[in-house]
Formats: structure tokens, C-alpha cells, sequence
């Protein structure tokens, strides 16, 4: 008489449930630290953003006068602040991810604030006639800026933030006549570098 084999073969023995919570772990973190981070930084909208920063001075270091340079430059923000945006709305909807999350909103509101000083800080040095300090106090907010949100966003976003305040330290301490060159490194520089490196990494 045949015998019945069975449907279902039986496992060669049972699975550690410590490998099985391991597994566990690790799926919760993973699944933590992608909701728990701004991933949606540009990377070829930062390299965009350094391109056009490298244009502006080259523009502003042959400016007629200190006004037509600080209305480069502003004109620059505004420019490299709406690529930014719109970068990022390109890569959360790639990635299927709402803009405006938690960690997006976390940014944002540590981004914000030196932000909003850099700009209360340029009028007031402005009249005070201190041109040769706006550079170095650009440079030193935004990466303040860039540092704090950088804490819910990839790991390399602090690290360029530390890079601004280096620069902005040096232009501080360096000749008026080098502004348009430490803005230059930093806005266009910095930004080609890390956006080439966060587009690689983390997606464009």
C-alpha cells in the first residue's frame, strides 16, 4: 500500500526567536529613522542651486556699486530659494511622500529662524556702512540653519552646515574685497558638492 506524503514539509527545526526578534528590531528602526528624517533634500536642485550661486559672483564681483552688489546676491537668494522648493517637491513626489511631514515641518522650523536673523542682521550692518561683515554673517546663519534641520534630515546636511560656518568664520576674518569669492565657494561651491553627493546617495 502507498504511503501519504505529507503537504507540507516539516521544518528542519524551529527559528531562534532571538534571530526572529533581531529581524523585528531591525525592521522597526529602518521603518523609525525613514519616517523620522527629512529625506526630501534636494540633490541636483542643490547642485542647480550652487550653479546659479557661481554665476551671481561672478555678476556681483563686477558690480558698479555696493547697492547693485547686495541686490545680486538678494535677487540670488531668492532664485536659489525657489529652486530649492521646487527640488524638493520633485523629489517627494517621486518618492511618493508628502512634503510638508513631521520631519519636513522639524526642518523647516530650525532652518527658518537664522534665516530670518541673516536678514534683520543685513539691515543693520547695512546702515551701520559694515559691508565686509554681510558675507561672513550670510555664510555663518545659513549654516546654522542648514546645521539644526540638518539634526531630521541625512546625516550629510549637518556636515555641509559645519562647512557654511567654517567659511563664514574665514570671511569674517578675511578682506572685503574676497566676499564675492567666499559666497561664491559656499552657496555655489559647497552646494555642487554636497547636492552631487546627496543626489548619488539618497536620490536626485
Amino acid at each position: 500500500m502507498a504511503s501519504i506524503e505529507p503537504l507540507r514539509q516539516r521544518p528542519h527545526g524551529p527559528v531562534p526567536l532571538q534571530d526572529h526578534a533581531l529581524d523585528n528590531l531591525r525592521y522597526i528602526r529602518e521603518t523609525m529613522e525613514r519616517a523620522g528624517s527629512f529625506t526630501a533634500v534636494p540633490g541636483w536642485g542643490g547642485v542647480a542651486m550652487g550653479a546659479t550661486a557661481l554665476a551671481a559672483a561672478g555678476i556681483a564681483s563686477h558690480a558698479p556699486s555696493r547697492l547693485i552688489w547686495l541686490v545680486c546676491w538678494l535677487v540670488e537668494g531668492l532664485v536659489a530659494m525657489a529652486v530649492g522648493f521646487i527640488s524638493m517637491d520633485r523629489k517627494a513626489r517621486a518618492a511618493g511622500m508628502p512634503l510638508w511631514s513631521a520631519p519636513a515641518r522639524k526642518f523647516l522650523y530650525s532652518f527658518l529662524p537664522p534665516l530670518i536673523a541673516g536678514a534683520a542682521l543685513t539691515v543693520v550692518l547695512w546702515q551701520a556702512r559694515a559691508y565686509g561683515a554681510i558675507p561672513g554673517v550670510w555664510l555663518m546663519l545659513y549654516g546654522a540653519g542648514i546645521t539644526g534641520g540638518g539634526a531630521y534630515s541625512v546625516r550629510v546636511v549637518p556636515v555641509m552646515g559645519i562647512c557654511f560656518l567654517i567659511l563664514g568664520m574665514l570671511a569674517l576674518l578675511s578682506p572685503a574685497a574676497w566676499a564675492d569669492m567666499w559666497l561664491g565657494a559656499g552657496f555655489g561651491g559647497l552646494h555642487i558638492v554636497f547636492g552631487a553627493m546627496i543626489a548619488r546617495k539618497y536620490g536626485g
